[in-house]
């Protein structure tokens, strides 16, 4: 039996007297590193060790972070129990409490907080005590290394203390429309401040020349008027020291705009910035690309499989595809493209990417920052004065008046559809995000925009008067007033006329994934998720197949003559693989290869296969892979963490997938029931004994037990009741029968992140030589624009 007992800022945790270890050089070893590591430990007894008859005091603070804890088991303050026992926590004092009462299970990292400080140890520690300051230095090297590779950036596209945006390297399509944004810094501390530079000079100059031309001012290049001078400040942390100590370094700025230009003729531009009284030189390249403007697709299909990488790819293919003997007997419609190639992801700002840059991207041939929907973030604080590039929706729409259509199982807000219409270096607002759907950009001259043709998806939430719809206004009646079709469930869109204008809109928040809808349908049931703001379940949602297919169906009726543009995003690959839910996430991305295969028919059928560009590609990747597979049925027979870590199987162990072998026990008829055969290309039992074993390269603290989660998606870590609200602990009631892994993320993380990879990039129809090979995320948009034509060697 133990206890804990706090007292102000002592800590003690009491335990039977062990026998002490055999080896007293075991004692000496541990008692010499904690003199030398933490020496007023030793100075006043007052809070006695785990089994140790010997009583010190928790260091002051200052001495040690709390969430940097000598033992590297965890990077919180906590103690590992080395047995399944029970540990009640509670209340003690006013100053210092424990709210939260729970199970300690074996290798259970229980995070314990004192008012000053904390500290931990683990049994093993006291078992493998000659290790100990190896593994302290290890941990602190760690630490350190994190600290030192980690950057912040006064702003992402300036090195230096002039800015052009946008900066220097970027691309543009002739033609294509642009804001161009200057601004002057003037440091006021900090490691960039300038002794006698504290305001900026609001006299700078910014010319462009084409190379070999003579520079001119702006205004002069473009027939502009010149703009006004705006000024503003803002405040940055250099590094993690100066967050965590709240010092940031405060900057003044000035700064110009110049709206809604465009390069028309080919080639190299340089943009100049002198400030400081001319003494100080900024440079942008720019490169107009050579693209004729010569058209060879009507249409465009742009499949996203959100996070979808080749090992996500590898994985979707086993579990819904029977193989015998090494070889498939079916494939996936994607692998049976013509064309491959690879796209890389980094942004601007970093070479981790999130889905609003990426999408940028993808859509408008710039890259960005994160966070970012088709602008160049600037410093200033308004987030919706940033200056914009055109995307190829907003493109296709002005040049060739064609159809544009927008399908996404995530709320429809959300970043990935966002950035088609979406101008704001913030993903979060939105509410701003649905208004730019039907309005277009109304802050600033822009391109002419009246909505796209189909707009379906989740996110209620965003479009019922409510404090998340923009200024509370009804968007369902907004929509409705400009012709369109408003539908809130499956069978009303079946039915809809063709002809007109669609917004479908079928849950509160993202759509149901695959899984749910059609292997575990009860978990629609659950209240409010409703389209129409009610109590009631979205129990009527279509797949993405569907939406994708009347999307297709409203855009050939209204475009047969001038095309269309469709993007068909799979978003919760991503959200699945975000909360460890490989299982949904990997049947999001069968339901995407089924949606593939369905519009390749429906095209044919139409006759406009050979007129129409279909890509598939993923915005970024995440970390995961399969390694193995593992026996559930032992796993779960086993009583602590490590014997039930012999239940993984690899090499020769790994065997072959039971994925597409029916379950003779579920109920007949039901969908795991099925007996495979060509065509289904899903799994036919969710639910085997032998699952994949797999995982991701950085997650937060969790209980893996791999098997499929029947009762909903994943989540694997939650916040307890007393502790910070950005302390995320193992969710005690997911996958109970497995075991705990410690996280590879800090604290604050509760599910995992993207990662470098790069991803594919599947294609068939016209211009599929634009994709192939390795290439940059922004060529993925030359590549539409260049096969659709979207190019313009003059304003006529």
């Amino acid at each position: 039996m133990c206890d804990l007992i706090q007292r102000g800022r002592s800590l003690s945790l009491r335990r039977q007297p062990r026998p002490m270890p055999p080896f007293l050089g075991t004692w000496v070893a541990y008692w010499l590193s904690m003199l030398v590591l933490h020496p007023p430990a030793l100075a006043t007894p007052s809070a006695s060790h785990w089994g140790l008859g010997i009583r010190f005091r928790l260091p002051k603070p200052g001495w040690i972070s709390k969430r940097v804890t000598p033992h590297r088991r965890a990077e919180r303050s906590s103690w590992l129990l080395p047995r399944r026992r029970a540990l009640n926590l509670s209340k003690i004092s006013s100053t210092g409490q424990f709210r939260q009462s729970l199970p300690v299970e074996d290798g259970y990292l229980l995070r314990v907080t004192t008012t000053k400080a904390a500290r931990s140890w683990s049994w093993q520690s006291l078992l493998d005590l000659p290790q100990l300051s190896l593994k302290v230095a290890l941990a602190f090297g760690a630490f350190c290394t994190h600290c030192a590779a980690q950057t912040f950036q006064r702003l992402g596209t300036c090195p230096t203390l002039g800015c052009i945006l946008p900066p220097d390297q970027a691309d543009f399509l002739p033609g294509q429309h642009f804001d161009i944004r200057a601004e002057v810094h003037a440091p006021l501390n900090g490691s960039e401040a300038i002794r006698g530079y504290t305001t900026p000079d609001a006299n700078f100059t910014l010319t462009i020349e084409r190379e070999g031309g003579t520079p001119q001012p702006v205004t002069s290049f473009f027939s502009l008027a010149e703009p006004r001078l705006e000024t503003w400040n803002f405040t940055w942390y250099e590094d993690l020291f100066a967050q965590a100590a709240h010092t940031p370094s405060q900057v003044r700025v000035a700064s110009k705009a110049w709206r809604n230009v465009a390069l028309y003729e080919p080639g190299q531009y340089i943009a100049t910035l002198r400030y400081r009284n001319g003494s100080q030189t900024t440079l942008a390249n720019w490169t107009v690309r050579d693209i004729a403007p010569r058209q060879r697709a009507k249409n465009v299909v742009m499949f996203i499989g959100d996070g979808m990488t080749t090992n996500m790819i590898t994985a979707a293919r086993l579990i819904g595809h029977q193989q015998i003997n090494g070889k498939y007997q079916t494939r996936l419609a994607m692998d049976q493209f013509p064309m491959l190639g690879h796209q890389m992801t980094h942004s601007i700002d970093s070479f981790i990417t999130d889905s609003a840059n990426s999408a940028t991207a993808l859509y408008t041939g710039h890259k960005s920052t994160v966070n970012a929907l088709g602008v160049y973030a600037d410093s200033s604080p308004n987030k919706f004065d940033d200056p914009k590039v055109e995307t190829i929706a907003e493109l296709f729409y002005r040049l060739r008046g064609g159809g544009v259509g927008i399908v996404s199982k995530a709320f429809i807000a959300d970043a990935t559809p966002a950035a088609l219409t979406a101008h704001t270096r913030d993903r979060g607002q939105y509410g701003a995000v649905v208004d730019s759907f039907i309005h277009g950009i109304t802050n600033y001259t822009w391109s002419n925009w009246s909505g796209p043709d189909v707009l379906f998806g989740g996110g209620a939430e965003q479009f019922y008067p409510n404090k998340g719809s923009f200024q509370g206004k009804d968007y369902y009646e907004v929509f409705a007033q400009q012709n369109y079709t408003v539908v809130l469930n499956n069978t009303a869109m079946q039915s809809s006329d063709n002809s007109s204008r669609h917004l479908g809109i079928f849950s509160v928040s993202n759509m149901a994934t695959w899984l749910d809808s059609n292997v575990y349908p009860a978990n629609l049931n659950r209240s409010k998720t409703a389209p129409d703001g009610s109590n009631a379940s979205a129990t009527d949602q279509p797949g993405l197949k569907e939406m994708t297919l009347k999307a297709l169906e409203v855009l050939q009726t209204r475009h047969a003559d001038d095309g269309f543009f469709l993007m068909s995003e799979a978003a919760s690959i991503d959200k699945m693989m975000h909360v460890l839910d490989y299982d949904r996430a990997l049947g999001e991305l069968l339901e995407l290869d089924d949606t593939i295969k369905a519009t390749v028919a429906w095209l044919t059928e139409k006759g406009e296969l050979n007129n129409t560009l279909i890509l598939v590609t993923a915005d970024h990747g995440h970390g995961f892979d399969v390694m193995g597979s593992v026996d559930t049925h032992f796993l779960n027979a086993q009583d602590n963490a490590r014997d039930k870590r012999t239940a993984v199987g690899t090499y020769q162990n790994s065997g072959h997938s039971q994925y597409v072998v029916a379950n003779t026990s579920a109920r007949v008829g039901s969908d795991q029931n099925l007996v495979y055969g060509p065509g289904v290309n899903f799994p036919t039992n969710w639910d085997p004994r032998y699952t994949l074993y797999s995982g991701l390269a950085a997650f937060p603290d969790f209980r893996e037990d791999y098997r499929v989660n029947k009762n909903g998606p994943r989540v694997p870590a939650i916040n307890i009741t007393g502790f910070d609200n950005d302390d995320f602990f193992v969710n005690y009631v997911d996958a109970v029968t497995g075991f705990i892994v410690n996280g590879t993320l800090p604290v604050n993380a509760d599910q995992g992140v993207h990662s470098l990879t790069d991803v594919p990039v599947f294609t068939r129809g016209p211009c599929t030589e634009l994709f192939s090979g390795v290439f940059n995320s922004v060529d993925i948009f030359y590549g539409m624009a260049e096969c659709l034509g979207l190019s313009r060697t003059s304003a006529s």
